[in-house]
C-alpha cells in the first residue's frame, strides 16, 4: 500500500514533540545546572525522591514515545506497541505525580501543569489511535 503523506507529517510532528520529553528526561537526569537551575528547592527535590517505580514508568512513557515515532517513520507496526507502552508509563507517571503530591503538585509546578498534562496524555493517545488505525489499514506492516 502507498504511503499517505498524513503519515510523514505525524511521524515528523510526533518525533519533535517526543524529543522535547526526552530532553527533559535526560537533563532531569543527568541533573544539567542549565535545567535544574530555573526550578524551585521543591521542585529540585520532588524531582529527585521519585521512587523506581515511578522513574521506569517515566522512561517509558518517554522513550517508548520516541521509540514509536521513529517506528512510524519507518512503516512499522511495533509502532502501535510502542506508543501503547508510552502511554502506560505516561499514566503511571502521572499517577505517581497525583498520588505524591495531590493539589500541591499545581501549586508548585504552576497552573498550566494541568492543561500541558492533560495535552500530552491527548497527544499520547491521539497518536496510539493513529498508528493503530495505519496498521488496520495496512501502511504500517
Amino acid at each position: 500500500m502507498k504511503t499517505p503523506w498524513h503519515l510523514w507529517v505525524v511521524g515528523v510532528l510526533s518525533l519533535l514533540w517526543n524529543a522535547g520529553g526526552a530532553y527533559d528526561w535526560v537533563l532531569a537526569h543527568f541533573s544539567a545546572e542549565s535545567y535544574l537551575g530555573v526550578m524551585t528547592e521543591a521542585q529540585r527535590e520532588w524531582y529527585s525522591s521519585f521512587p523506581l517505580w515511578a522513574e521506569v514508568f517515566w522512561a517509558l512513557g518517554v522513550w517508548g514515545a520516541i521509540i514509536g515515532s521513529v517506528l512510524l517513520l519507518l512503516r512499522s507496526g511495533f509502532a502501535q506497541l510502542a506508543f501503547v507502552l508510552s502511554l502506560i508509563g505516561l499514566i503511571g507517571n502521572t499517577l505517581h505525580s497525583i498520588s505524591s503530591m495531590g493539589t500541591t503538585l499545581v501549586d508548585m509546578m504552576g497552573p498550566g501543569s494541568l492543561a500541558f498534562t492533560a495535552a500530552i496524555i491527548i497527544v499520547a493517545l491521539g497518536l496510539w489511535l493513529y498508528a493503530r488505525a495505519m496498521t488496520r489499514r495496512g501502511v504500517l506492516r
